[in-house]
């Protein structure tokens, strides 16, 4: 009765903004003692990547299952892709899941006091612009008085920013307007806008006095879709600025996989999340 598992709720609506629905896909451990149990875990508010555009939402329950398994509630958030809107949709829309599992944690069997975000890719600068931001009159709030603000930020091989040369190797229209980038940012030639760059990036929107959870951040050696370099350049400016950062450079990994997964990897972010959900 003590053999762990999961169990999914699929498809939970946590916001509808213009008419357009977005879901969670909430993963919570389980196993035979303990389903009937009133336990509170530690949520991982994850962010699929996609490169800005569409998701495909599931990409990464399989692995994201084995993490959950251990204690942990998994929401996989849905955002508005950039051919809906442009940046920062994507992490106003990560604000309100974090919001949407605070106010619904006895439901879902979290501990709301001991949330965290993450994401990979493009989910990765979802999640670390998540905490970035702050809440304006031109940005959607559906949980007035909820704050979604996190104990960590996650972050798997990110496309935190957008400032080096050949910060994306494999991209050939890098920056164009119709590149990942330019679309995300409404689809400009960056080229021509350094200035929007600067925005999308978060090494350029972070300084001392920045209130940032603490960041873990994963990347491989060999990313050929987001250049490793690109988390070095966010680890060594988030040290600058006195932050609380580790980065893990995954020897050999490309953008993604089961390398990110194994048991050695799941060991050092379980540590990072047990060290940081202390309650205040």
């Amino acid at each position: 009765g003590d053999e762990k598992g999961t169990y999914i709720q699929s498809n939970v609506e946590y916001a509808r903004i213009d008419g357009r629905p977005l879901h969670l896909q909430i993963m919570m451990p389980l196993s035979r003692n303990t389903q009937n149990m009133k336990l509170q875990y530690p949520c991982l508010v994850y962010v699929q990547g996609s490169a800005w555009m569409e998701q495909n939402i599931n990409a990464k329950l399989g692995m994201l299952a084995r993490l959950s398994e251990k204690g942990y509630v998994i929401a996989v958030a849905e955002y508005r892709h950039s051919g809906i809107a442009p940046f920062p949709a994507q992490a106003v829309d990560a604000r309100n899941a974090i919001r949407f599992m605070k106010l619904h944690a006895d439901e879902y069997k979290v501990n709301a006091k001991q949330i965290f975000v993450g994401g990979d890719s493009s989910g990765g600068h979802t999640a670390m612009f998540s905490q970035i931001i702050s809440d304006d009159e031109e940005q959607t709030n559906l949980y007035p008085g909820i704050r979604s603000d996190v104990r960590g930020i996650l972050s798997f091989y990110g496309s935190s920013s957008v400032m080096l040369e050949d910060g994306m190797p494999s991209t050939i229209n890098h920056h164009l307007p119709d590149s990942p980038e330019g679309r995300e940012m409404g689809g400009v030639n960056l080229r021509e806008h350094p200035e929007l760059c600067r925005k999308l990036s978060v090494e350029c929107n972070i300084d001392e006095n920045t209130a940032l959870p603490p960041v873990l951040m994963f990347h491989g050696t060999k990313d050929r879709t987001i250049n490793p370099r690109v988390s070095v350049v966010i680890y060594e400016h988030l040290k600058k600025c006195g932050k609380d950062v580790q980065l893990y450079l995954v020897e050999g990994a490309d953008h993604g996989g089961s390398e990110f997964w194994t048991e050695e990897m799941q060991e050092i972010m379980i540590r990072f999340l047990k060290e940081h959900s202390c309650i205040l």
